[in-house]
């Protein structure tokens, strides 16, 4: 996907545009123009066509984008995990070092931002923040997903914003959990066994029933195309989900937390 954005790069300016010039004749954004060029973005045929109409490479780039290998069809980007989240039906969702981002209140979120090394600007705490806040509409959805949510237990623990952050953040997952499409499973401290030692991952079921894993670590991100590697985090989730505390609990273990039992 890289090379295919490269290549469109080189012939852009070998016909003398600038991205803003071709991003306005195939009727996009700089934005896009600028993340398909970068390798961030895939490039669907319909633009590929529209790109090849503009600098007369005959097809080249619709060509380029029908045969993607499916591995590069998903950048190790989260923009595009957020459109798939946004219309998924099933969500599955292990966590071992914050709050899983749907989760999280609006001050939970912003103090997870502003411990980022190096240090996100104000201006991108604050769009970033905005996205997620956005996010939050999937339990409004006229038919919300299956969501099953599995947290490392030490994470609830974690005072990220301080005492106050951490209470109603606690507050907000205890009642998140009595959703009838959400499952919260807590991952005891004190459990012989842990499935998720590799870090945190989500396992997406699409409209059309097409399955997605994706993983983060200190690396970045990065989307999950090969079916024997799908197989294993998927087994690592059922894994996961017996070695947990059931949802009735977990949600014990929250009140206590609370100081409610």
């Amino acid at each position: 996907m890289k090379m295919l954005g490269r290549q469109i790069a080189a012939a852009r300016r070998a016909s003398g545009y600038t991205q803003v010039q071709l991003a306005l004749i195939i009727n996009i954004d700089e934005e896009t123009m600028a993340s398909i060029e970068q390798g961030r973005r895939p490039l669907k045929p319909d633009i590929g066509r529209k790109i090849d109409k503009a600098l007369g490479t005959k097809g080249v780039f619709e060509e380029g984008a029908e045969n993607l290998p499916e591995i590069d069809q998903y950048p190790m980007y989260a923009e595009l995990y957020i459109d798939h989240e946004r219309s998924s039906i099933v969500l599955s969702w292990y966590d071992c070092f914050v709050m899983p981002g749907l989760l999280q209140t609006e001050e939970y979120a912003e103090a997870v931002l502003r411990e980022q090394v190096p240090a996100y600007p104000e201006d991108e705490i604050q769009a970033k923040l905005a996205g997620r806040i956005e996010r939050l509409a999937i339990f409004e959805r006229e038919t919300p997903p299956t969501m099953s949510f599995i947290i490392w237990e030490p994470v609830l623990h974690l005072m990220i914003g301080g005492p106050d952050v951490r209470l109603r953040q606690l507050r907000h997952l205890r009642e998140l959990a009595d959703r009838p499409n959400v499952t919260i499973q807590i991952l005891p401290l004190n459990s012989p066994h842990n499935a998720g030692l590799d870090g945190p991952f989500t396992i997406l079921v699409t409209e059309d029933h097409q399955h997605l894993v994706y993983t983060e670590s200190q690396r970045g991100s990065h989307w999950v195309s090969d079916p024997d590697e799908m197989s294993t985090l998927e087994s690592k989730y059922a894994m996961l989900r017996t070695q947990a505390r059931d949802t009735e609990e977990s949600k014990r273990l929250m009140d206590c937390l609370l100081g409610e039992e």
